[in-house]
């Protein structure tokens, strides 16, 4: 039986005991979302295909007073040319989707609570990755990609990440940068070797020593990140980092009406000032 055929079925499974429960959903309806996501990805002013790819998951498992707040963001930013980029980043979130889907959202389907999940979400998300590491390889031998996943539960994120897609957390209007660039202009700029701003004009800057799809051992960072109400968790693209500063982001984010709205606006403006490669950028507002 198929990942998405269990998952419909286990959410038909609780239809009777959420019809008994009908007010308090109503009530959650009513309220803004807990996890309020926006999402967008452009081609760009200069190049040919889009090969970066994306996937969100918004949820609410149970009801009031205690429902568990559930959601997935991953971004894939894929390269090697036209359709090896495309293939990869799209094969690889397939591939680690299944793997989450199959051994975190079902047992939290089923059981409606954390503890539920038999293993470390880290090591599962891990998992995953190394799976769609072994899958994009197979593509073709130039075929590789980022891959970036945030999982939330609750209050939680856990983030694992290979590549230079970035996740980026911002309170209180001020932004951290969580994951950390796989790429050489980083490992120069942490160095000594470059400025910050000079990696962004360095002529490697697109260079990434650590990839998904580019050697049978692979090496995944991982994180955690405590989510406060009002926070922002920020997955983006180097397209969008690499035009628009953070400053910028934090600014057009405390402006705009919901992460929408903010999303289009900082990938307008990142085509204005350049558009120079593909972007994605996922927002989510946490509400609870």
């Amino acid at each position: 039986m198929g990942v998405w055929h269990r998952l419909r079925r286990g959410i038909q499974g609780k239809k009777g005991r959420a019809s008994r429960g009908r007010a308090s959903i109503d009530t959650i309806h009513h309220r803004a979302s807990p996890l309020e996501i926006g999402q967008g990805s452009d081609i760009g002013r200069i190049r040919q295909a889009n090969e970066d790819a994306f996937f969100t998951l918004n949820s609410v498992i149970g009801i009031d007073p205690d429902p568990l707040h559930v959601g997935l963001l991953v971004i894939a930013d894929g390269m090697g040319g036209h359709a090896k980029g495309k293939d990869a980043s799209s094969v690889a979130i397939q591939v680690a989707n299944g793997i989450v889907m199959r051994e975190v959202l079902l047992p939290l389907l089923a059981g409606q609570g954390a503890d539920t999940i038999g293993r470390p979400i880290q090591e599962i998300l891990t998992e995953a990755i190394a799976a769609a590491n072994e899958a994009v390889s197979r593509i073709d031998e130039d075929a590789g990609t980022t891959l970036t996943f945030v999982l939330v539960v609750d209050h939680s994120a856990h983030i694992a990440h290979v590549g230079d897609s970035r996740v980026y957390y911002l309170d209180n209007r001020e932004m951290r940068q969580i994951t950390q660039d796989h790429s050489l202009v980083s490992r120069l700029v942490e160095l000594g070797q470059i400025s910050a701003q000079e990696a962004l004009e360095h002529p490697q800057r697109n260079f990434l020593y650590r990839a998904v799809g580019q050697g049978p051992e692979l090496k995944v960072d991982t994180c955690f990140q405590r989510l406060a109400e009002g926070s922002h968790l920020i997955l983006c693209s180097d397209g969008l980092w690499n035009q628009v500063t953070e400053k910028e982001i934090v600014e057009v984010i405390g402006n705009s009406s919901s992460p929408q709205e903010a999303c289009d606006r900082l990938i307008d403006r990142a085509n204005e000032q350049g558009g120079e490669d593909n972007m994605t950028l996922l927002l989510a507002k946490v509400n609870y």
